[in-house]
């Protein structure tokens, strides 16, 4: 049985990790590479690095936090934020990143999954999907969830996932900042639509909510900042939890 993975996420702006609520409201939440040293010690699975600006501010991905960050780490290690090319994927591989995870850019040219995952592998490529409910419908939305598209998440999610992409990562925008839960009927459907893992990405407020993520939600990892970041919830303790609730993790 594949194990179910516990991922923090570390969004950085101006270089240091912040969290906001609805994507918005932004508060700092420490230094990266303090906090990737605590979690890959504290027995996270991977690690996810978000560049949440860089895009907006139409600059690359801050190299040298990346170097910094993976020097300090032993787990797998994802970086997003201002990749827009198979150059940009090749810097970030050569300064420790082990995958990378685009959004804005495979919306604007979807090409650059099929070239990435040519290139490097789908194991490399991860799609980030940022989505929020308009009118009973999942929109995606690109530039940190600033702009909505016209794709609707289901039919993306597919598309990426023919296109080579070897994971999803989906941010309910709904859910995000709240602590109320994932988005769990959405993550059960995208499970039943591909055959790429999930990371569930959004809501996460207490431990019942990860063991609803992985039993209702039907998702191969779950994603969280705040929980971690201000020690609301220890990994240790909730990899015991999701392990008390017959789910299976690396302990």
């Amino acid at each position: 049985m594949l194990t179910k993975r516990i991922i923090p996420c570390l969004d950085i702006k101006n270089g240091r990790t912040v969290k906001g609520v609805n994507f918005v409201d932004l508060r700092d939440a420490g230094d990266p590479v303090e906090l990737a040293k605590i979690y890959s010690n504290e027995g996270a699975d991977e690690l996810v690095f978000l560049d949440i600006s860089a895009t907006e501010e139409r600059r690359k991905t801050l190299v040298n936090l990346v170097r910094e960050v993976a020097a300090t780490i032993n787990i797998p290690f994802t970086v997003g934020g201002g990749i827009s090319s198979v150059a940009d994927v090749e810097v970030l591989l050569q300064n420790g990143a082990d995958k990378v995870s685009i959004n804005s850019s495979a919306i604007k040219n979807p090409q650059l999954i099929n070239d990435l995952a040519s290139k490097f592998g789908s194991q490399c490529v991860v799609v980030a999907i940022d989505a929020k409910q308009i009118d009973g419908l999942w929109i995606v939305h690109l530039m940190g969830g600033k702009v909505p598209t016209e794709l609707n998440l289901f039919d993306w999610a597919v598309e990426v996932a023919e296109r080579g992409a070897g994971e999803i990562l989906f941010t309910s925008m709904d859910n995000d900042g709240t602590k109320n839960g994932f988005a769990n009927d959405a993550l059960a459907k995208l499970s039943t639509l591909v055959n790429i893992p999930i990371i569930a990405s959004g809501g996460a407020g207490n431990m019942q909510h990860f063991v609803d993520s992985f039993t209702e939600g039907k998702a191969d990892a779950a994603l969280a900042a705040s929980v971690f970041h201000f020690k609301e919830i220890e990994i240790k303790t909730l990899k015991q939890e999701l392990r008390n609730n017959n789910i299976a993790v690396r302990l």
